[in-house]
């Protein structure tokens, strides 16, 4: 996509997926959306940048290689930022420069901050042109791009910082949706890029640092770095700070050799050997899962604004997350798997985005489960199964197919969650040599291209030579998942018959019926489970199951490999039912001093700036307001937090001084509760409560509440994470228990 490009920008959510991929801007370049009758095909630009970050403004010539697909070319347009200004433009032949003219026509889209984007600039050809020939167009340009980074309007669902690019002392960011370069859409180019920064400046973009020069300028001393981009990308990001560089050498299995480097500030400069380990880390799994790495080098780039932002070659980090050790799978992790997907293996996502549902699969799960950690790995897809209970409405639900970008976190839960489960269920389907081969063959055949969901099912159809076209039929252009339950469950048999028990249990599938292949267990006497797969294809399914001992229960795909809609009320209690919830309210502390008060008092103007339709309610009325409630404020400070204690039972106990959750007590100035009960009048609902034992402990977790929102109650201490857990929900309905 060249025209804004896909740069993909990751922030840490916490709990359940850890890292929000996005692109930036929708995807109006994207293949699916082009006339078909472009005239030429961008095929490589030789850019010359000079960065003057005091004055936000950059000076630059791009040669554009271009090759003409057209019978006749009379005039070649491209799209430039509109603070950009062209100079001159000239045709080179071997033997002549010769200027052409050209018109600027404004009002091509808007940026992030409202103001006009691009414009067009149209030069007209001089001479005949045949398809297939190859013209160079050499033009200068020069101008101002000054976007600062503003901070994300949203609350429960986190993006990065909004720019369409940004030229300042605090750093430079330009990428395809800065249109700092003239370019046209669907054109992947090969680059050569020589960038001159004032000294002590570093510049980084994709591909391989040729070298870096330090000379003179006329006005103040300069370094120059050239980079060579041999492998086609569809939007070139080139940023610039003042960096503490440090490098690793690796080679992969096959020998090839990957320079790993960290671009940080120094004030982080000694976090570089971590990120450098863990990059090397990641890159050894999935080479070997994959195939070889299709770029030169890995960076971590250190960014002066929140971001997670992920391109071919390197990873621009904001800088408060690179001093919170962002290394983990879903992270760091998923970065490099967009090294293959998504920068290699191009996304056309008008056409359905699936590179982030493979990559959320592939790192946000996958590894859990390659590095033998069975137990996360199952809760991983627990995540997603409840992800999509919470956050989509079967009204509002639309199939996998369709997702293209992330705006909320309906979007994530189908196009990340869902979408991951989808690639899950695959591999249970064609077995673990086909889908891994399947893989290494998409890569293959698709690097530098783009692909679709029909080349995904094309290249698995081919591998198991079998005809998918059901599974991607119900899976990825259906909307919605099949509603399951256990409507009937009997034993027969004793342990002194020669045939054991028989455990006979009658499933149903809401709506349209799914093809499906359900796990049932059966959990014995004496702790031993017994599991097999049932085939279902209509909307109701009986199946036997024989075992040893006697039964205890059985239960209908209990670690999740099956993709499927629980209602709410199957949704164990937690605050994501109350952030999801068509009415809430807030209820606001009214005793204590003001400095006990403060920390809740921030967070309500914290949630109202961004959730203005929330209602704030007094915590003077004797009963809770309908809907779910979030009561700040405990004990002495809150009246309603005893109608909380009451919702949540006998298991949970609230003072002033401590508290208590199941067998722990809790005490001491810096701990605090989140906790989250099912009302008992209306088992929709949720009542949840957030309280410090001290203001301090308050604050230390107020700003990041929304992070914490998948478990039925977290105590920190001093800010962090000490216990967390989940009530049981208030149906079931996967899960039968017989009598003893």
């Amino acid at each position: 996509m060249s025209l804004v490009g896909i740069v993909r920008a990751c922030v840490l959510a916490g709990g359940l997926s850890g890292l929000f991929c996005v692109p930036v801007e929708a995807v109006a370049g994207s293949p699916s959306s082009l006339p078909d009758h472009r005239t030429v095909e961008i095929l490589s630009h030789d850019l010359n940048l000079t960065l003057f970050p005091d004055r936000h403004e950059l000076k630059a010539t791009d040669r554009l290689t271009l090759k003409v697909l057209t019978p006749r070319l009379d005039q070649v347009s491209v799209l430039l930022n509109a603070g950009l200004r062209v100079t001159s433009v000239r045709q080179q032949s071997k033997s002549q420069s010769q200027p052409l003219s050209f018109v600027t026509e404004p009002g091509q889209g808007r940026d992030a901050g409202g103001q006009e984007a691009a414009r067009r600039v149209t030069v007209h050809v001089k001479g005949e042109a045949s398809p297939g020939q190859i013209l160079t167009l050499e033009w200068d340009y020069e101008g101002t791009i000054n976007d600062p980074p503003r901070e994300s309007r949203h609350l429960r669902f986190v993006t990065p910082s909004e720019t369409a690019g940004h030229i300042g002392n605090e750093g430079v960011y330009l990428s395809g949706e800065t249109r700092w370069y003239p370019d046209q859409a669907g054109s992947p180019a090969t680059f050569r890029v020589a960038i001159t920064t004032p000294e002590g400046w570093q510049a980084v973009t994709h591909g391989r640092e040729v070298q870096r020069t330090g000379r003179p300028s006329t006005s103040t001393a300069a370094s120059t770095t050239e980079w060579e981009v041999s492998a086609k990308t569809e939007a070139l990001t080139v940023v610039a700070n003042r960096f503490t560089v440090n490098r690793k050498d690796w080679r992969d299995a096959t020998g090839n050799r990957i320079e790993i480097v960290t671009y940080l500030f120094p004030e982080d400069a000694t976090l570089a050997e971590e990120y450098l380990d863990a990059s090397v880390r990641y890159l050894d799994a999935y080479t070997k899962l994959l195939g070889p790495y299709p770029f030169p080098k890995f960076a971590v780039v250190e960014n002066f604004f929140a971001s997670g932002l992920g391109m071919p070659s390197f990873t621009l980090l904001g800088s408060g997350i690179v001093k919170r050790h962002y290394t983990q799978p879903y992270a760091l992790g998923h970065e490099i798997v967009h090294s293959w997907f998504g920068n290699w293996v191009f996304n056309d996502a008008q056409a359905g985005n699936w590179v982030e549902g493979l990559t959320t699969y592939l790192a946000n799960y996958y590894y859990d489960e390659h590095v033998g950690r069975s137990e996360q790995a199952r809760d991983q897809r627990r995540m997603m199964v409840l992800s999509y209970a919470v956050y989509v409405r079967p009204e509002d639900d639309y199939p996998v197919g369709q997702f293209q970008q992330k705006v909320d976190q309906k979007d994530n839960a189908i196009g990340y969650q869902k979408a991951a489960m989808v690639f899950h269920m695959l591999r249970r389907e064609v077995g673990e040599e086909a889908f891994w081969g399947g893989l290494r063959k998409l890569v293959a055949d698709f690097g530098g291209r783009y692909g679709t969901w029909r080349d995904v099912e094309q290249v698995f159809s081919d591998a198991t030579g079998r005809d998918l076209r059901w599974f991607f039929g119900q899976w990825v252009e259906r909307a919605g998942a099949p509603s399951l339950k256990v409507v009937e469950a009997v034993t027969q048999g004793s342990a002194s018959l020669a045939g054991g028990y028989t455990v006979t249990v009658r499933m149903t599938q809401e709506g349209g019926p799914y093809r499906l292949r359900l796990p049932v267990s059966v959990k014995m006497a004496g702790g031993r489970t017994q599991v097999v797969l049932v085939p279902m294809e209509s909307v109701e399914q009986t199946a036997a199951v024989a075992v040893p001992a006697k039964p205890v229960s059985v239960t209908i795909d209990p670690a999740f490999d099956s993709f499927r809609r629980l209602s709410r009320e199957e949704v164990p209690p937690m605050l994501n039912l109350f952030v999801t919830d068509r009415q809430r309210s807030l209820i606001l502390p009214s005793e204590g001093t003001e400095a006990e008060r403060a920390p809740y008092v921030e967070l309500v103007g914290q949630i109202a700036s961004r959730e203005p339709d929330i209602v704030k309610s007094s915590d003077q009325d004797t009963v809770l307001p309908g809907g779910s409630v979030l009561v700040l404020g405990g004990p002495g400070k809150n009246r309603a937090a005893g109608r909380v204690a009451q919702a949540c039972g006998k298991g949970v106990r609230l003072e002033p001084n401590r508290f208590t959750v199941g067998d722990t007590t809790y005490e001491g100035t810096g701990a605090a509760l989140l906790i989250s009960c099912r009302r008992p009048d209306r088992p929709g609902e949720v009542a949840t409560m957030f309280y410090g034992l001290t203001p301090q402990a308050a604050a230390k977790v107020a700003r990041l509440l929304f992070f914490y929102g998948w478990q039925s109650y977290l105590v920190f201490n001093e800010g962090a994470v000490v216990a967390r857990g989940d009530f049981v929900p208030s149906k079931e309905e996967m899960e039968v228990r017989f009598a003893e």
